[in-house]
C-alpha cells in the first residue's frame, strides 16, 4: 500500500469512528454526590433519600439493609430513590446498580445526623481548640462519623456540594481539623445515648448571616432586592470569580510568609516595600486575593514596658495575624471586628518593637484602613500612633479581578453549601454566628428568625431542633452602663428561643474578651448538647442557665423573676453577691444597681434611682461582672426589661 492510500484509508476510519459514536454516544456511568459515601450517617426514623446521575431513562437500583428499590432516570440524567425508615444500626453495606456499573458502599451507619454551621468559630478545628495536642490524640470514636463541605460560592441553588473527601470516621487524622464546637458536641451525645452520630460542617469564616439564607427568603425583605437583581444580570457568573482557581486556604499553608516566619524581628526587610497605613490594598496596586505581610517599629521607655499594653489595629480586611517582637498576640478572621490585642509586659521590650501584621483578603479590596484614631498601642501612661510608614511584602496572591466575596450579596453560601444538602435528611442544626453582623444588632432578630424558618422549609421536615451559640464576651469591660452592640446582637439571638424547638448555649462567662475566638470549644460544645439532650432526647437535666420572664417594680425596687433556675439561683464568685445589674428611671439613664437573690427573685434598686422603670443585666460588649447563675454552673442570659429603641435599631 503506498503512502497516499493508506492516508485515505486512515481518513476513511477516522470518519467512521466519529460516526459510530454520534449514532451510539458513549454511556454514563452511574454517580453519587459526594456527601453519599463510604462512612456515612443515614438519618434513621425517617424515610431516606438517594440520589445521582447516570443516562437518561436508565434503570437504577439500591439495596440496603433488606430493602432494594428501582426507579430510572429522568430527561436530565437524575434519579432518586427512597428508602423507608429504619432504626439506629449498623455498619451495613449498599449496593448502587445500573446499566454501565456497579457502586458498592461500605461501612454505613443509622443514626443521627447534625448541620453545624455559621462563621469562624464554628470553623475553628479541633487541633487549635484548648488543649488541642490531646483532644485530638483522644479523638477515636467509631460511631461518629464527621463530613465537611467545602467553602464555595453560587448564584443558584446546586445540587452537589463539593466536600473534603467524603464521610470520614472519626478518630485524631479526621477529627484534628474538623470543627471543634461541632465535635465536642457530637462527643457528648455520643457519649450519652450510644447511637451513631453524623456531623456535617458547613460553616465559613467571616460571613454574614444574609449569606446562609436562600433567595426567596431575602427576597422577603426589600432591602435586598437591588443586589438580589445584580445576580441575575449576565456577568454576574463571571464576576462570581474562576471557580477552578486554587484554594487559597491551600496555598496559606505553603506562603513564604509563613515557611520563611516573616514575624521574627530578625527577618531581612530591606527589600520590603513601603506604605502609609491606613489604606486600601488597591492604593498601592495590590489586587487579587491572598496575603501581604506588613511591619512597623515603635519604641517604648522602661516605664511604659513595666505594665500590659493593647495593640489596636482597628478593622482588618478580611483576616490577620499580629505578631509583636516575633510572638503571636492575636488573630481575627472576621472583617468588621475592632483588633484589640493585649501584650503582657514580658512581651515588650524597652526601646524597639516590632509587630508584623498579615492580612489575608478572601474577595474585594483588602488592608488595614480603618480610622486612624482607632490604630495605637496603649499603655498605662502613654497612647502610641501606629499610622504612617510602615513596610510590607506580599506573600501569595491570586489574581481575580471583580472578585466576590461571600458578604457581597444575600444567599451565595447557602446556594452552593445548604441548599444541596436539603434533601438528606437530619435530625436538627446547630449554629455559631453574629460576629459580622453586630454593626446591626438590631436587624439580626429578623435575619435570624429568617434563616431558622427558611432551613426548616427547604428540609421539609417540620420544626426540626435549631439550636444556637450566644456571641461571647468581647472587648474592654466598661466603667459605666452604656449601650452595646454586642448586647444588641445577643437579645436578637436570645429572641429566636420565641420560635418553636430552638435552644441557646450562653457562653459570655467562657469566652476570650481580647480574642473574638475564644479557645474553650469543649464547653460551647456541650452546652449546645445539654439543649439537644434535654430538648430533643428528653434527658431530665438542666440545659439552661435563669432567663428572664417578668418584672414587677415595688417603691424603689424592681423584682425580677426567672425560669430555668434549676435547682437555685446563685451569685458566682468570691464575694458572694450579684453584680452586672443596672437600673434607671424615666429619665433613661442607667447607674449601676444592688441585686440579691431571694428565693426564685432578684431583687434590684438603687439609691441614685428613686422611682425606677427598667433593668438591665449583662448588657455589654464584655459583661465581665455579670455573675447570676443556676447552681448546676450555667449562667443567666443577658437581658432588658425595657422596649426603647436601641441605637442599633436607629441605625437599620
Amino acid at each position: 500500500m503506498n503512502y497516499e492510500s493508506y492516508i485515505e484509508r486512515m481518513k476513511t476510519l477516522f470518519i467512521s469512528f466519529v460516526c459510530l459514536f454520534t449514532v451510539y454516544p458513549v454511556m454514563a456511568l452511574v454517580t453519587l454526590p459526594s456527601f453519599i459515601s463510604d462512612n456515612m450517617v443515614l438519618q434513621r426514623d425517617l424515610p431516606v433519600k438517594l440520589w445521582g446521575k447516570a443516562d437518561r431513562n436508565e434503570a437504577v437500583s439500591v439495596t440496603f439493609n433488606g430493602q432494594t428499590v428501582s426507579t430510572r432516570a429522568g430527561n436530565d440524567g437524575v434519579w432518586c430513590v427512597q428508602l423507608k425508615s429504619m432504626p439506629y444500626g449498623g455498619p451495613y453495606g449498599m449496593i448502587i446498580k445500573g446499566k454501565n456499573n456497579t457502586i458498592t458502599l461500605q461501612n454505613i451507619l443509622i443514626g443521627d445526623v447534625w448541620v453545624c454551621s455559621g462563621q469562624s468559630n464554628m470553623e475553628w478545628v479541633v487541633a487549635n481548640a484548648e488543649n488541642g495536642p490531646e483532644e485530638v490524640l483522644h479523638a477515636d470514636y467509631p460511631a461518629i462519623r464527621l463530613l465537611t463541605v467545602n467553602w464555595s460560592m453560587s448564584d443558584i441553588p446546586l445540587q452537589e456540594a463539593k466536600t473534603r473527601g467524603g464521610w470520614a470516621v472519626c478518630n485524631p487524622k479526621t477529627a484534628e481539623r474538623f470543627s471543634a464546637v461541632g465535635y465536642f458536641f457530637g462527643r457528648a451525645l455520643n457519649r450519652e445515648l450510644d447511637i451513631p452520630i453524623g456531623l456535617i460542617n458547613a460553616s465559613c469564616g467571616g460571613t454574614n448571616i444574609e449569606t446562609w439564607t436562600s433567595i426567596p427568603m431575602m427576597r422577603t425583605q426589600s432591602e435586598y432586592a437591588r443586589p438580589l437583581d445584580m445576580m441575575q444580570s449576565p456577568d454576574f457568573k463571571d464576576k462570581l470569580g474562576n471557580r477552578n482557581r486554587p484554594d487559597l486556604s491551600d496555598l496559606l499553608e505553603t506562603e513564604p510568609g509563613k515557611l520563611e516566619k516573616w514575624y521574627l524581628p530578625e527577618t531581612d526587610v530591606s527589600q520590603w516595600k513601603t506604605t502609609s497605613l491606613p489604606a486600601r490594598w488597591s492604593s498601592d496596586g495590590i489586587k487579587g486575593l491572598g496575603s501581604v505581610w506588613y511591619r512597623k517599629e515603635f519604641t517604648l521607655t522602661a516605664e511604659q514596658v513595666k505594665s500590659a499594653a493593647t495593640i489596636c489595629l482597628g478593622i482588618v480586611d478580611d483576616w490577620d495575624e499580629t505578631y509583636l517582637n516575633g510572638q503571636r498576640i492575636g488573630t481575627t478572621p472576621a472583617y468588621s471586628v475592632n483588633r484589640q490585642y493585649p501584650v503582657c509586659p514580658d512581651g515588650l521590650h524597652e526601646g524597639k518593637n516590632v509587630l508584623v501584621v498579615k492580612v489575608v483578603n478572601w474577595g474585594g479590596d483588602g488592608g488595614m484602613y480603618d480610622d486612624a484614631d482607632r490604630m495605637f498601642c496603649r499603655t498605662n501612661d502613654a497612647h502610641i500612633t501606629l499610622t504612617g510608614e510602615w513596610r510590607y511584602r506580599i506573600s501569595t496572591m491570586i489574581d481575580v479581578l471583580d472578585n466576590i466575596s461571600p458578604n457581597d450579596f444575600p444567599s451565595l453560601l447557602y446556594n452552593s453549601m445548604i441548599a444541596p444538602l436539603t434533601n438528606f435528611p437530619i435530625k436538627g442544626a446547630i449554629w455559631y454566628q453574629g460576629e459580622s453582623n453586630v454593626v446591626a444588632g438590631y436587624k439580626y432578630r429578623t435575619l435570624f428568625a429568617n434563616l431558622i424558618n427558611d432551613w426548616r422549609s427547604a428540609w421539609n421536615q417540620g420544626d426540626f431542633p435549631f439550636y444556637f451559640v450566644q456571641l461571647a464576651d468581647y472587648g474592654d469591660p466598661v466603667s459605666q452602663p452604656s449601650e452595646s452592640e454586642w448586647a444588641e446582637c445577643r437579645e436578637s439571638q436570645h429572641l429566636a428561643l420565641q420560635l418553636p424547638n430552638t435552644g441557646e448555649a450562653v457562653i459570655f462567662d467562657i469566652g476570650n474578651p481580647y480574642d473574638i475566638h475564644p479557645r474553650n470549644k469543649q464547653d460551647v460544645g456541650y452546652r449546645l448538647a445539654l439543649n439537644a439532650l434535654a430538648r430533643t432526647y428528653g434527658k431530665n437535666i438542666v440545659y439552661s442557665g435563669p432567663v428572664y420572664r417578668s418584672m414587677q417594680i415595688e417603691g424603689n425596687r424592681i423584682i425580677l423573676r426567672f425560669t430555668n433556675t434549676g435547682s437555685g439561683m446563685i451569685a458566682r464568685g468570691k464575694y458572694g453577691y450579684l453584680t452586672g445589674f443596672s437600673i434607671a428611671g424615666d429619665d433613661r439613664k442607667f447607674v449601676w444597681a444592688k441585686a440579691t437573690i431571694e428565693g426564685d427573685r432578684v431583687v434590684v434598686h438603687s439609691d441614685e434611682v428613686t422611682k425606677p422603670v427598667a433593668v438591665r443585666y449583662g448588657w455589654a460588649d464584655n459583661p465581665d461582672d455579670a455573675n447570676l447563675f443556676n447552681k448546676e454552673g450555667l449562667p443567666a442570659s443577658p437581658f432588658r426589661t425595657d422596649d426603647w429603641n436601641l441605637p442599633g435599631n436607629r441605625r437599620k
